[in-house]
């Protein structure tokens, strides 16, 4: 029949696909196997697998356990050291199968995957790399880890090695590495992260009340023998009297780093990586002038500094991080530092980058003022660069550098003098001010404290043993300061404001007992009972005076006209206390570390009693503390005995020892160097403090600076 179309239905599709090939069976853990093969082909489409398992040696019970519709699946929830066998085969739309591939065999390894990752512990500045590796047990397959992270970024991640990336907010970030093959395994690292951009001078700032609140990776918990200790040290040319100062995020070195500056008595400026355990240097600088060398013990006829002088005083970073100012010792070579002029003293501004000089620096540095006082010539008292011991930290104040000078021992003539310098043009000297123009001594030393600052401009140091005959204001032949404390106005050049001069100057300066032996401190505004403006000083006689910044006493020579004044250490301080959270933190010579109350009450005075002492004295000089904090919590007191620093004292030099104590409570240490094995510091320098930054304390040593932290693993 012609014209009509067929209606009659296609054959039924009854040709099986080909036999998967190629069936591969890989341990991937002790709980997984994964298989793989080649895909089969038919004549309609595959639609999918079937694959069946049997698990012992030379099994053949297989049984169905999974269809995928891919060519590869991975078995999971197996059992340990177990042989499992696998043979899959192929199915299309109408139902047809197959015949099975070849049979491939596994065994899961014995005992479970595990991670560990490194390091688990540590700090990072605000968008700090970090680098994070793991190690993987019983990974058979390698099949590594992925990384997730509470905060920040990841610039790189591989199967074994991060780079994280540290975000723009401080506190704490856990990173953590899952096993791919097992994520039910995993490990995590804490890392704790600050905005701290430096500690740029002596004691953190100005106020030189010695508390970095920027410290979120060190905490009570964590300062203990399991989790914390040295990490590394790097070797110096000569003694480190200056306090190691820290600058984060540089560029330098061809990228982005943590750098630790570091000064020695051989005039020579280190610039050392502060996270690196070799001891990246990215410059090492000396201020020695063409034939020229450091002084000596013998040249100033005094071990006091023993045996080399060179750098003493602690330099100062602009908050820019651009430039390091510090001030160098040294003289002609072959001679004795006679007459004067083969002794120098001079100022340098160091390029941060490179250690090159800047702003037209180095410049010698001289000043001489109207005076009939020790050493005067033609009527003028000249500044003297071989007597002057340029022992106190520089301070930065409103473009100017402040430089402060006692002598050596006490060998004459000497005075206190102050210079200010321009901080972009060191050759213009800005400010010059002494303190004993018409009598003589009255050094400031403050036990290498610098000198403090307000927030309105006002400089403020203490003077030690010397003339005294000082009215206010000023006038020629009343004009001398020795035992006093000074605030100086810097609105134009350095001029006397205010003091305050015990009433029994004339007793403390006779017994040597004199107020210059530790800083000033300026505590933060009050607004409770008392005065607003603050400030403490502690001494050679063991007492802490607090005095009222805005009406600061002079002379009364009956009564002293001070807030308060008491006795803190019977062996009398050659160190500056802390002060944080309205608690002062003080370690006097012979003494323990003493917690003292500051209370906020009518008087707003300092308890009469400590309220907690640490379970060690400190050998001479004491120690000046230092506190580690994030903001009003983990508060740490770190302190160096630095009692074994060798001659004078010791005929022979020991190791600087760190401690660390719980702010809230001074009789539980946490820690010190002393304890377990690699832990020691080299031999001491006196008067050192430590430096805290970003989970780590650099201490100067004779030899080294040594670095401590959270130990990686």
């Amino acid at each position: 029949m012609t014209g009509c179309s067929s209606n009659n239905p296609p054959p039924p599709d009854t040709m099986p696909p080909t036999a998967p090939g190629g069936l591969t069976a890989t341990a991937a853990s002790t709980r997984q196997i994964n298989l793989s093969w080649t895909a089969s082909t038919d004549n309609v489409g595959v639609t999918g697998y079937k694959v069946e398992r049997c698990s012992g040696a030379a099994c053949s019970n297989f049984a169905q356990v999974a269809t995928p519709t891919t060519t590869t699946f991975n078995d999971t929830g197996l059992t340990a050291s177990t042989s499992y066998s696998y043979r899959v085969r192929a199915t299309d739309a109408a139902g047809n199968l197959s015949t099975f591939s070849n049979i491939s065999s596994a065994t899961t390894p014995t005992g479970s995957i595990s991670v560990t990752i490194t390091p688990v512990r540590g700090g990072a500045t605000i968008s700090q790399s970090v680098n994070f590796s793991v190690s993987l047990q019983n990974d058979v397959s390698a099949a590594g880890v992925t990384w997730t992270a509470s905060g920040g970024t990841f610039s790189t991640q591989g199967k074994t090695t991060a780079t994280f990336v540290a975000p723009n907010s401080t506190g704490n970030v856990t990173i953590t590495a899952t096993s791919v093959a097992d994520p039910t395994k995993s490990a995590s690292a804490t890392i704790g992260v600050t905005d701290l951009t430096g500690v740029l001078t002596w004691r953190n700032d100005n106020t030189r009340a010695g508390a970095n609140q920027k410290e979120y990776a060190l905490t009570p918990a964590l300062v203990r023998m399991a989790t914390f200790g040295k990490l590394f040290s790097c070797p110096v040319d000569g003694a480190v009297y200056a306090a190691p100062l820290w600058a984060a995020n540089l560029t330098i070195g061809g990228g982005t780093h943590n750098v630790v500056f570091i000064a020695t008595a051989h005039d020579t400026v280190y610039a050392f990586d502060a996270d690196n355990t070799a001891c990246q240097t990215y410059w090492q600088k000396s201020l020695l002038g063409n034939n020229e060398t450091f002084l000596s013990s013998t040249d100033v006829g005094t071990d006091d500094i023993n045996p080399d002088i060179g750098i003493v005083g602690t330099s100062a970073i602009d908050g820019a991080k651009t430039t390091l100012y510090v001030v160098s010792k040294s003289k002609t070579s072959g001679t004795t530092c006679t007459p004067a002029a083969s002794c120098h003293q001079r100022l340098h501004a160091l390029n941060l980058a490179d250690g090159s000089e800047k702003f037209n620096g180095p410049v010698d540095i001289s000043a001489s003022v109207p005076g009939i006082g020790d050493g005067t010539s033609g009527g003028m008292v000249a500044f003297d660069a071989l007597k002057e011991n340029q022992r106190p930290a520089l301070t930065l104040l409103n473009g100017v550098v402040y430089i402060a000078w006692a002598s050596h021992g006490d060998q004459g003539p000497y005075h206190g003098w102050i210079m200010g310098y321009n901080a972009t043009n060191v050759t213009q000297q800005v400010a010059k001010y002494n303190s004993t123009p018409d009598g003589g001594l009255g050094g400031i030393w403050q036990s290498g404290g610098g000198l403090a600052s307000d927030a309105t401009g006002n400089l403020y140091c203490v003077t030690g043993n010397g003339t005294f005959d000082g009215t206010f204001p000023p006038v020629s032949g009343s004009d001398d300061y020795g035992d006093s404390v000074l605030r100086l106005s810097t609105a134009s050049g350095v001029s006397l404001a205010d003091f305050f001069t015990p009433h029994d100057q004339n007793t403390l300066s006779g017994n040597d007992t004199d107020l210059g032996s530790g800083g000033v401190v300026v505590l933060p505004d009050q607004s409770g009972g008392g005065p607003v403006h603050l400030l403490f000083i502690s001494s050679k006689s063991g007492k802490i005076y607090l005095i009222d910044r805005d009406n600061m006493g002079k002379f009364n020579m009956t009564a002293d006209q001070v807030v308060q004044e008491f006795v803190a250490a019977g062996g009398g301080f050659w160190s500056t206390p802390a002060f944080w959270q309205n608690t002062m933190y003080a370690g006097g010579s012979g003494n323990t570390i003493d917690a003292w109350p500051f209370s906020h009450n009518t008087q707003g005075q300092f308890d009469a009693s400590t309220s907690s002492s640490s379970p060690t004295g400190y050998g001479f000089p004491g120690a000046s503390p230092e506190v580690s904090a994030s903001g009003a919590s983990n508060g740490i007191v770190w302190a160096i005995d630095s009692s074994q620093y060798g001659p004078p004292a010791q005929t022979n030099p020991g190791a600087a020892v760190l401690h660390a104590y719980d702010a809230t409570n001074l009789a539980t240490e946490l820690w010190n160097s002393t304890q377990g094995t690699g832990n020691g510091a080299g031999n001491a320098v006196k008067f050192t403090v430590p430096t805290v930054a970003n989970g780590k304390v650099y201490v100067g040593t004779r030899t080294e600076i040594d670095v401590y932290g959270l130990l990686p693993n």
